[in-house]
């Protein structure tokens, strides 16, 4: 490794930024829009899918990243593109309290912005981290991950405890503060740090659409792109129509609906080092850990189908998503790492694999959701919606007790960050 774990903690704010910026548009926003300003919730999920829509820009990035090199300005430039983004949907949050059509216009260019400027930075942190680190990739990429998952937790109860009382202009003097602090970290996070890098690139006469021919070629990197979508897809399904769920069902308010998905996150960060301590002394494989999160998952939102207490449901689809991450997302940045030359563009086909399943899971649970509220209780419509996801995370499981028996050497545990 090129730098020191001091340096490496530092360069890895970056993804908690990452991670606290976009907790916000897809949890506590989507919240508001669908119960306190009662709006359909296929309108957020046509939002989200935008923001991941945009990120379809990551091979772009990181065929950027392999050639010339130059990472730094990329992050900084795509953190505050993020920044403004979220700042303007929380902008016109407040709008539409007066006109819902100009709020809808403020909201389609913020949430573009935000997904340009996390394909942008996302990416391009990912390719420095890589350059930055020795051949064993598993403790840098686990440690940013959990920084991920770390910035989202401390942003979603942080902006939770500073809402209160919840008001669409405190809303956007709260959001405008957290975005500060999350540019001021990644100012800090990546002073100095590229001088480090050795600066392996691909030939600079490899034109983009050769390199992503290359890429697309490859077996091996073909299979896992299609197990990436699909569990992925999976794994997104709950996201959008949980705050949601809490305030129309549970009765929770927008405080303490963000607290709690800040406590799904938390389960899931102890699931994701349980798993990454365990991996260490040798017990069990990624396989194993992808498979059991999956089932995990499922069992977590059948208690929400089935009406069984809302905190230990939470925690249990939290503990299983964390076990997920280790075991399948590191299976597939691990053939991402394996290529020195072609890093950033694998990652960025990855992340964009990534960005089309989750946006596509946004409509798809919200649009299920408006149509079987039409015709049925609140409650049962959201059981539907959640035994669906249940379905899916099953049907995930068995691929990935099938698919992940591909790779003959995946000892070096990574995970995909900057997402």
């Amino acid at each position: 490794m090129t730098i020191s774990w001091g340096t490496l903690i530092r360069l890895c704010l970056v993804n908690a930024a990452i991670g606290g910026l976009a907790a916000l548009p897809v949890n506590l926003f989507n919240r508001l829009m669908t119960v306190e300003l009662a709006l359909p919730a296929l309108l957020p999920g046509l939002l989200v899918a935008l923001h991941y829509g945009v990120q379809l820009t990551r091979p772009l990035w990181g065929h950027r990243s392999d050639l010339k090199g130059g990472r730094t300005p990329f992050i900084l430039i795509g953190i505050l593109v993020v920044c403004l983004g979220v700042l303007g949907a929380a902008w016109g949050i407040q709008v539409a309290d007066e006109s819902v059509p100009l709020a809808l216009f403020i909201w389609v260019v913020s949430y573009a912005a935000i997904g340009l400027g996390i394909g942008a930075a996302g990416t391009s942190f990912l390719a420095l981290l890589a350059s930055v680190t020795g051949p064993r990739k598993g403790a840098p990429a686990t440690l940013a991950w959990l920084l991920l998952i770390a910035g989202a937790i401390i942003a979603s109860v942080g902006t939770g405890i500073m809402l209160e009382p919840y008001s669409s202009t405190r809303l956007v003097s709260v959001v405008a503060v957290v975005c500060l602090i999350a540019f001021v970290l990644c100012l800090i996070a990546t002073w100095n740090v590229e001088t480090h890098a050795p600066g392996v690139h691909m030939d600079t006469g490899t034109p983009f659409f050769e390199g992503l021919s290359k890429t697309w070629n490859d077996p091996v990197a073909r299979k896992f792109t299609g197990f990436v979508f699909l569990s992925i897809l999976a794994f997104y399904l709950s996201e959008l129509i949980f705050e949601p769920f809490a305030g129309h069902i549970h009765g929770l308010n927008p405080e303490d609906s963000t607290k709690l998905s800040g406590g799904k996150d938390g389960a899931a960060l102890l699931g994701m080092v349980g798993a990454g301590v365990l991996s260490h002394f040798g017990r069990g494989n990624l396989r194993f850990w992808a498979v059991l999160g999956c089932v995990l998952s499922a069992a977590g939102l059948v208690g929400f189908a089935t009406g069984l207490p809302l905190v230990p449901s939470t925690i249990v689809l939290g503990f299983g998503n964390g076990l997920f991450v280790v075991g399948a997302v590191g299976s597939m940045m691990q053939l991402a790492t394996a290529h020195a030359k072609a890093t950033g563009m694998r990652m960025g086909v990855f992340g964009a694999a990534q960005a089309v399943a989750a946006g596509l899971a946004g409509i798809v649970a919200t649009g299920m959701l408006d149509l079987t509220r039409l015709i049925l209780p609140d409650s049962t419509a959201y059981g539907v919606v959640f035994m669906l996801e249940a379905i899916l995370f099953i049907i995930a499981a068995i691929v990935a007790a099938r698919v992940m028996r591909l790779p003959s050497n995946m000892n070096d545990v990574t995970l995909i960050p900057g997402g």
